[in-house]
């Protein structure tokens, strides 16, 4: 059962030491979300924005978070999605469903920073691969940007 049907957001470069009940803590800055859990068990829970981890839609008006927020490590195992600011019970997952999601998100945040070899091989070069050699940080800020 949420105790927690609706969450504010606040923009903050950085999270607050104490997190308030009810408030999406948003760092643009540091791309992650931050809230306490909805169950009201207390726990802090972070989302960090990744291909490979959470969407965050801000839609001038309220926030939404994509996939759902699953605390299968947490006591409470709640479960679910914020979706224009509403919390929304996704259900209970078993400890197979727990298990295959967390082997699921471990090999698609792999793939992110590693892709295989198959992915990489069929990509097409770009158009002066030969002579453009670009730095860590251009790649890592050309890959955030889907360039």
């Amino acid at each position: 059962m949420l105790k927690h049907k609706h969450l504010d957001h606040q923009f903050v470069r950085h999270m607050p030491d104490k997190l308030s009940p009810g408030i999406l803590y948003i760092s643009m800055e540091y791309a992650t979300a931050s809230h306490l859990c909805c169950c009201g068990c207390g726990e802090e829970v972070v989302t960090p924005f990744a291909p490979a981890q959470w969407k965050m839609t801000f839609d001038g008006d309220a926030v939404s978070l994509h996939p759902s927020v699953g605390n299968w490590l947490l006591k409470c195992r709640s479960h679910y999605v914020l979706r224009e600011g509403r919390v929304v019970d996704a259900g209970s997952w078993s400890d197979a469903e727990i298990a295959a999601g967390i082997l699921r998100d471990g090999r698609a945040r792999a793939e992110m920073f590693d892709p295989p070899a198959r992915m990489v091989a069929h990509a097409p070069a770009p158009a002066n691969a030969s002579t453009q050699k670009r730095s860590a940080w251009a790649r890592f800020t050309a890959w955030l940007s889907g360039r």
